[in-house]
């Protein structure tokens, strides 16, 4: 298992809505939330947070710009160059033809970049274990989770008293 060395507090929600106005709150006060964890996509969590936009799809774009050109330039080589056949009344470079495998290419590679990228800058893949805070996070809570590493303990107990405040169902501290 990974470790990040990092002293975790953190607040389990039973509500969504709830965990948004426990945000919105927190944020409000001025205190840096480490992250949040949610079992699904929660709507309007972004903004609430502060998140920038995700640049993956610039990403996918490049991909698929690499995919058009590969895939444009290998046909146009193929068939002017390496071998050139007049088949079916077409000429060497005729780049109706060449479309439907340029689209084809061109999702292809900006989906395989994608993926490969996303877990790059997730941290996840083949034979990592990343740690987790609570297994009910993957399941049926909402969690916000401070980074309480080298904090004192007056600071600690600030932050938790928020969390209560906020409608935590439970809290915790945990090393991982």
């Amino acid at each position: 298992m990974r470790t990040l060395n990092k002293t975790v507090l953190y607040g389990l929600y039973l509500d969504e809505e709830i965990l948004l106005d426990a945000v919105r709150e927190i944020r409000e006060e001025g205190n840096e939330i480490w992250d949040v964890f949610t079992p699904f996509p929660v709507h309007g969590l972004d903004p609430v947070l502060g998140l920038k936009e995700s640049r993956l799809h610039i990403a996918g774009f490049v991909y698929g710009l690499f995919g058009t050109c590969t895939a444009f330039g290998f046909m146009t080589w193929v068939f002017t160059r390496d071998w050139p056949i007049i088949f079916g009344g077409k000429p060497y470079f005729s780049a109706p033809s060449f479309v439907p495998i340029t689209f084809e290419f061109t999702v292809l590679m900006a989906a395989v970049g994608m993926v490969i990228t996303f877990y790059l800058v997730c941290g996840l893949g083949p034979g990592i274990t990343n740690p987790y805070l609570d297994p009910r996070i993957t399941d049926d809570r909402f969690c916000i989770a401070f980074d309480v590493t080298g904090k004192s303990k007056d600071e600690v107990e600030a932050l938790r008293a928020l969390l209560n405040k906020t409608s935590a169902d439970e809290t915790n501290i945990k090393d991982i």
